[in-house]
């Protein structure tokens, strides 16, 4: 696997908190993933770039174990999780917060939360987690009582975000947190995300804006047909004409 240039940072090897080494994964007769290689560092955020089909929200299925690799090794803190279950990879601090939100009708905003901390047992962590979300996202504490599911499209993001921060994650996998949200709504998205990375938490994020992620990220990769195509720092990809022309417009 190639190693991403240090771009500033001192990172090394030991730092690397997550590594996707020749992963292939398919659905049914469909290989979606051909030998995917990607890093994500501790303390960054790293996107993933390409045209809908490439496979981008495969490869975070497969990460959180949503979908099966058929071969290739996935590793977290240098553990290998390849093949675990995904609420064992959840367990260990790798948390997806998947495209769509997925927040349950008939649920209040208080238990929809409550279920990103089915793992924890202690009664008194979880209830720390839940005070330190509502200090996050103080809205979702004013409407806790709510039904989830009727809440505006911005809000329900944050309730996904939130739900996920109950596991208190290491790594954040976000797929297309942007998707379907009115232009201010994406730009209070994306500083949410800012927010979380400046506060320690590592993102692989998905996301359908690539100028916007493009902005946030410190390094992003480009799949096209299941294959990492090129890989480079953010603003190496920001200043790449063909990229500029590809996924964020020629003008």
């Amino acid at each position: 696997m190639s190693a991403q240039p240090d771009e500033g940072r001192t990172a090394s090897d030991a730092e690397l908190l997550l590594e996707v080494e020749a992963v292939e994964a398919a659905y049914g007769e469909i290989h979606a993933l051909r030998g995917i290689d990607l890093a994500v560092r501790r303390g960054q955020i790293v996107t993933l770039l390409g045209a809908n089909g490439a496979g981008k929200t495969t490869t975070l299925k497969t990460i959180s174990g949503l979908v099966r690799a058929l071969s290739g090794r996935i590793r977290l803190a240098g553990r290998d999780i390849t093949g675990l279950k995904a609420h064992e990879i959840a367990r260990l601090g790798l948390v997806h917060v998947p495209e769509g939100r997925h927040i349950l009708r008939g649920l209040t905003v208080e238990e929809n939360l409550e279920l990103g901390a089915f793992t924890v047992r202690d009664a008194a962590t979880r209830r720390r987690r839940l005070r330190e979300v509502y200090e996050q996202f103080p809205i979702l504490g004013e409407r806790r009582g709510q039904d989830g599911s009727l809440l505006s499209g911005g809000e329900q993001q944050m309730l996904a975000i939130g739900r996920a921060l109950m596991q208190e994650p290491q790594i954040l996998l976000l797929d297309e947190p942007s998707m379907g949200l009115a232009p201010k709504l994406v730009t209070e998205t994306m500083g949410i995300i800012r927010r979380l990375n400046e506060g320690g938490t590592t993102i692989l994020l998905v996301e359908q804006n690539a100028r916007l992620a493009l902005q946030l990220a410190d390094y992003g990769y480009v799949l096209e047909n299941g294959e990492i195509r090129l890989e480079n720092s953010a603003e190496a990809l920001r200043a790449d004409r063909s990229i500029v022309e590809a996924y964020m417009g020629s003008g």
